[in-house]
């Protein structure tokens, strides 16, 4: 068993549960902005609407094809399109409220506490994330977090995103650590895995929802508990 000295975590859908408090935030936004007043009178299928088209410009901001402004309101501003409504000034006062009350939220995935307990005292561990700065250290705070890493590498610090092998010489940098002995723990293929992996680190998949695929990663986990029998 290789020797890792430094175990690198993505956040969003790694560790923070992203999905349901993005969910649960939003449901919150619906009600407060009067949203079913409006003409919205389906929640899912507006949530699901805003999920596909937030995915898609998350996707151009990865490949700096939009700035982080345009991304922040525009996500709700082509979602409330897709319902006949036309407000910039409703769009961006969403946009607002949804980064001011989203990471306050503090559900985590299974077995996170009690995982990262048994890692910090073996380990040196880290955040390495594309998610805005301001924002992240937030969600590392609420959700009693921030007290296991070392270093917080977002790629706004970096000035490159996942997976952008920069990204990942910056973060070695930062940490004092060579390829490998560093660990990448994430759940999304492209972006944490095959970044860390063309940068020359180990991966651990995170297949939170056992997702079919034929990638070879050095490790794959269906629950974080899993990372004992690793590591």
């Amino acid at each position: 068993m290789k020797r890792y000295r430094n175990i690198l975590f993505d956040l969003d859908k790694t560790l923070w549960d992203f999905d349901h408090n993005s969910a649960e935030t939003i449901c919150e936004l619906y009600h407060e902005l009067g949203l079913k007043q409006k003409g919205i009178g389906d929640f899912a299928r507006f949530f699901r609407d805003y999920e596909k088209i937030n995915g898609e410009l998350w996707e151009q901001y990865r490949h700096n094809e939009i700035s982080k402004p345009d991304l922040m309101y525009m996500r709700f501003y082509k979602t409330l399109l897709m319902f006949g409504i036309d407000d910039l000034i409703l769009s961006k006062e969403f946009s607002e409220k949804y980064l001011k009350i989203l990471p306050t939220k503090n559900q985590v995935f299974p077995d996170t506490y009690e995982t990262l307990d048994y890692l910090r005292a073996k380990y040196n561990l880290h955040i390495v994330t594309n998610g805005f700065e301001e924002v992240q250290f937030r969600k590392l705070e609420h959700a009693g977090l921030e007290k296991y890493f070392t270093h917080v590498i977002t790629s706004e610090k970096a000035g490159y995103k996942k997976p952008d092998r920069n990204f990942f010489e910056f973060a070695l940098d930062e940490i004092d650590a060579g390829a490998d002995e560093c660990l990448m723990i994430g759940d999304d293929v492209e972006v944490d895995l095959e970044g860390a992996r063309n940068s020359g680190i180990d991966q651990v998949f995170c297949n939170f929802e056992n997702i079919t695929h034929s990638e070879n990663f050095t490790y794959e986990i269906f629950r974080l508990k899993e990372l004992k029998g690793i590591l």
